[in-house]
């Protein structure tokens, strides 16, 4: 087994301490160390389970290069018919199975042009169909966590279906890592919520993109917690924009910590203080007490 000098960067090092993958972070090491994928079950004595999870998650993080292309054929996408899906129906035995199992996760049946979409799932984006119903469960479960107790229709859940196969998740392997995945970045999200004080409602796209920002640049939930204080205390409340800019400023500075960013304050109050000038504490008394009257 190899072992040379690793050189992680502090982005792919946030990412695979973010993914909560012990395997995922173990491949990842022994690959970065010049060994080959192929001898890790032996050299790190893993089963061939884990260690394709693993490489899973590592091709969802980015980290390692995606070995297979979309399952999407080029060219016009398909319009199927009922005759397709009669014929379908009558002589594919795994495509009625599949019918009847996506007809129970979901808890209704479904019409002929949800009929058409499954058949779009098989024949044209060519997922298994144990995968599909892999995808069936995530999007009812997601739904339901976001509040909405009914099943999502196919056509919702079609949406998933391509985005699943234009990444290549067209096994339970990559499919377990890519909710896995998710599911740490929701966690991540529901954390950076409960600091931010949201309660009740779901973030905005553009409040998902500040906070999945600040997470990937790898902001500690003391910091987050500091800059949204500073925010409420400089604006009344919650200011997305601003609040950017205080992590971003600090950032350039080189500050990662709520304790560095402490130090630079006292610092920058003995400056102010000798020149004179008002430091930044009695600037934020000043306008805690204008607002107050």
């Amino acid at each position: 087994m190899l072992t040379e000098a690793l050189k992680l960067s502090e982005g792919d090092l946030r990412r695979i301490l973010g993914a909560a993958s012990p395997d995922a972070a173990l491949l990842y090491l022994y690959i970065k160390c010049g060994n080959s994928p192929e001898n890790a079950e032996t050299d790190l004595k893993l089963s061939p389970s884990r260690v394709s999870c693993a490489g899973a998650t590592l091709r969802q993080l980015g980290l390692i290069a995606q070995e297979r292309p979309g399952a999407i054929a080029p060219g016009e996408r398909p319009a199927y018919t009922e005759k397709d899906v009669t014929s379908a129906m009558e002589g594919d035995q795994s495509f009625r199975s599949l019918y009847g199992e996506v007809q129970r996760l979901l808890g209704r049946t479904l019409n002929t042009e949800e009929l058409k979409i499954l058949l779009g799932f098989r024949r044209y984006l060519g997922l298994p169909a144990e995968v599909i119903s892999v995808l069936i469960c995530y999007c009812r479960d997601r739904a339901r966590q976001r509040g909405n107790l009914r099943s999502p229709s196919l056509r919702t859940i079609e949406k998933e279906a391509y985005a699943w196969a234009e990444q290549g998740i067209d096994t339970l392997e990559e499919a377990a890592a890519y909710i896995q995945t998710q599911n740490v970045r929701a966690s991540r999200l529901e954390k950076l919520k409960q600091l931010l004080q949201i309660r009740g409602r779901n973030l905005t796209a553009a409040e998902e993109r500040y906070a999945e920002g600040w997470l990937e640049q790898g902001f500690g939930e003391e910091l987050i917690s500091m800059a949204y204080e500073r925010t409420c205390l400089n604006t009344g409340g919650l200011n997305w924009a601003y609040m950017n800019k205080i992590l971003q400023s600090w950032q350039k500075q080189g500050l990662r910590t709520a304790a560095e960013v402490r130090s630079g304050d006292r610092k920058k109050e003995v400056i102010r203080g000798a020149s004179g000038e008002l430091g930044q504490a009695e600037l934020d008394a000043i306008a805690k007490m204008l607002r107050e009257g």
